[in-house]
């Protein structure tokens, strides 16, 4: 049986087939949204994670950043600090009757370089040497 699911559906909604359960009478669906592993459901918005290197948290960046519906782009703004969340508006999940979408929640996290170059390492030790920046207050 092909269902045609009406937009803006979310994950518990209840669909009646009219006349398709057992005896012609009504058969209700409770459609339920499977996992994903990059992308997580909040009504109508989609969460995901935005992975970014200190440099770029720090003094901002354009990101590419992928939404089930292909890539956009996202400005980091400056100073960026791990766990904030951003909100690109429209790019979640649509609504039902022509209400605007839902939007797209990203969660920054930083990366941190586990190997360094030696040219990366000196960078890093002239910061750290001149930056009067300390994180524990």
């Amino acid at each position: 049986m092909n269902v045609n699911l009406p937009g803006g559906v979310t994950d518990g909604s209840r669909i009646r087939l009219k006349g398709q359960g057992s005896g012609g009478g009504d058969l209700f669906l409770v459609l339920r949204i499977a996992p994903h592993p990059r992308f997580a459901v909040e009504g109508h918005d989609i969460a995901t994670v935005l992975k970014v290197s200190p440099w770029e948290a720090a003094l901002g960046a354009s990101l590419p950043v992928d939404t089930p519906f292909g890539s956009v782009t996202m400005k980091l703004p400056r100073g960026t600090q791990a766990g904030r969340k951003l909100r690109l508006k429209g790019k979640g999940l649509p609504r039902r009757k022509g209400a605007l979408p839902g939007d797209l929640l990203v969660r920054v996290e930083m990366v941190i370089p586990e190997k360094l170059t030696d040219r990366e390492r000196e960078l890093l030790e002239t910061l750290a040497r001149e930056s009067s920046f300390n994180p524990r207050g």
